[in-house]
């Protein structure tokens, strides 16, 4: 939670940009979310994603991999929460909204682990959000 606050602070002007940021703190992780975004648009569009309502309504996992928000049933989907709760981060409202947050409150200033190899190293990184931002409980 606190990588992808920390690429907020970035200004990133859509999803593709705040990986990027992210991903100067933890590549692999920053790389598992761009490969399970691409995998999901490969078997999903707009007019056809009955693949994702099918694994949806199949699934009794709550970590599967990242989703679009494409009709009531993604978004449903999309506001469940999983093991470190339900964060929204809109990156064109510039909100980060903490619907349920198991991991650790998020503050407009912060630090965090720098990881290598998805592991946490001993550098940290800091970070502060543009007073542009706001982070809602």
């Amino acid at each position: 939670m606190k990588m992808l606050t920390a690429g907020c602070a970035k200004e990133p002007a859509d999803f593709w940009e705040l990986m990027e940021a992210v991903g100067q703190y933890d590549q692999v992780f920053a790389r598992t979310v761009i490969d399970g975004v691409r995998i999901f648009d490969e078997h999903n569009t707009r007019d056809d994603h009955s693949e994702i309502v099918t694994r949806i309504d199949e699934s009794k996992s709550r970590d599967d991999p990242p989703i679009r928000v494409l009709d009531e049933i993604t978004r449903r989907r999309s506001l469940e929460p999983i093991g470190a709760g339900l964060v929204v981060f809109n990156l064109v409202a510039r909100r980060i909204i903490q619907v349920q947050n198991s991991y650790a409150e998020l503050e407009p200033k912060g630090r965090g682990r720098l990881r290598e190899q998805g592991r946490p190293v001993q550098r940290l990184y800091h970070y502060a959000l543009p007073a542009t931002w706001t982070i809602l409980p």
